[in-house]
């Protein structure tokens, strides 16, 4: 069976997502490692990719925890400097698909509020012919109904769907549906997935 659609992950593969780089540039790696030592904040996060309003659950974790006040507060002020930067190559690619009439979905662990944020600031997360997103479904990577619910969404399943995630429990899951899947670990690999799948040629893939 060839391809009929092709599904990325956004975090790590279209924008790069490392809040830890952000929090060492802006106060110390050091600071940043006491910080995130004493609050799980990517458990706080999960909340908010679940479905939970953004806005109330950082500053419920800020009021938390006052000694990292400051440091928290910046998590949802300048949200979107922590997704950043692009990855040029990966929107090329998700481009040069739909240019060959190739479906492309997003299947995502995004909050609502800071989804509808990244799309003012991205304009190629508005491109998708659909878009799977954590906390509009509730439910995140890897728990089966979200995969579950993309095969619902494009009456597609196995094979037909190729998925490129940056987690390795995220694609086993994708796997264990008999998806076809990619651990992106940078663009180039990723390309060449796609090159090989022939759905783009190498010209298109560059």
């Amino acid at each position: 069976m060839t391809v009929q659609a092709v599904v990325f992950d956004i975090g790590n593969v279209l924008i790069e997502w490392q809040p830890e780089n952000f929090f060492d540039r802006e106060v110390g790696e050091e600071r940043r490692r006491e910080m995130f030592a004493a609050i799980d904040l990517h458990a706080m996060n999960d909340r908010i990719d679940s479905g939970e309003n953004f806005s109330k659950v950082v500053r419920e974790t800020e009021a938390a925890h006052p000694d990292f006040a400051h440091e928290i507060a910046m998590w949802h002020d300048r949200w979107l400097e922590l997704a950043a930067p692009v990855i040029p190559h990966s929107v090329r690619l998700m481009r040069a698909l739909r240019s060959k009439g190739i479906p492309v979905h997003a299947l995502t662990n995004f909050g609502v509020e800071t989804f509808a944020l990244a799309q003012t600031e991205y304009d190629f997360l508005t491109e998708f012919d659909m878009a799977f997103v954590s906390g509009h479904l509730q439910v995140i990577k890897p728990a089966p109904a979200i995969y579950a619910a993309v095969e619902a969404g494009t009456g597609l399943t196995g094979e037909a769907l190729l998925f490129a995630d940056d987690r390795p429990d995220n694609v086993a899951a994708a796997e264990a549906r008999g998806w076809r899947a990619h651990l992106f670990d940078g663009p180039e690999g990723w390309a060449a997935r796609l090159v090989a799948e022939g759905l783009l040629t190498e010209e298109d893939a560059a």
